[in-house]
């Protein structure tokens, strides 16, 4: 029984990849929306979301001439986006808590779009009470589930956009959803007895 070898010349060529974004613009078109919407799941404030952002992009253009995606570039981003929103949250704890109002989040605003005032009410709640359970989560567990349950990545791209292996990211994601849905019942014994 003879084994041909097949030459480079005659093997199939791989399958094309997507295209990735060359220029910082396409880079900022095709990820702004995700790192913004991402920045707030992670517990930035509206007013200071386009700061963290102006500071992840600031990387961007920096590590542009050498960026080479290794594997997903939103996994990348998400991990810049990480390291710039814990240094916005170290430097917030360094400030007076006092010179700090509460903004008004346009998630939890009624959507005009819904059939009935209730639904738009039920909305709001549900939408305020995700960022309250997401609060009460650690950084590394909220920014899993983030990833994981609400940006729908994989476990592959959750680890490199947070530099942790696969038994990690899969580790916080359950200890994550159990914080959430122990504060889910809670939340239904509270309503069930009033």
């Amino acid at each position: 029984m003879s084994m041909r070898r097949t030459s480079l010349a005659e093997r199939p060529a791989p399958a094309p990849l997507a295209p990735v974004p060359q220029t910082f613009e396409e880079i900022y078109d095709a990820h702004v929306d995700f790192l913004w919407r991402n920045a707030r799941r992670l517990g930035v404030r509206d007013d200071a979301v386009d700061d963290v952002l102006q500071l992840v992009f600031m990387v961007v253009h920096r590590r542009l001439p050498e960026l080479a995606w290794a594997g997903s570039e939103r996994a990348w981003l998400f991990g810049v986006l990480v390291r710039v929103v814990r240094e916005h949250k170290r430097s917030l704890r360094r400030k007076s808590p006092h010179g700090f109002h509460e903004p008004l989040d346009p998630d939890v605003l009624p959507d005009t779009r819904l059939r009935s005032a209730d639904e738009a009410i039920a909305q709001r709640e549900a939408a305020r009470l995700l960022e309250t359970w997401l609060d009460g989560l650690d950084d590394d567990k909220r920014e899993v589930f983030v990833l994981a349950d609400l940006e729908q990545m994989t476990t592959r791209e959750i680890g490199l956009a947070t530099g942790t292996n696969a038994n990690t990211v899969a580790s916080r994601l359950r200890a994550a959803r159990l914080s959430i849905e122990e504060a889910a019942a809670r939340h239904r014994r509270r309503q069930e007895r009033e």
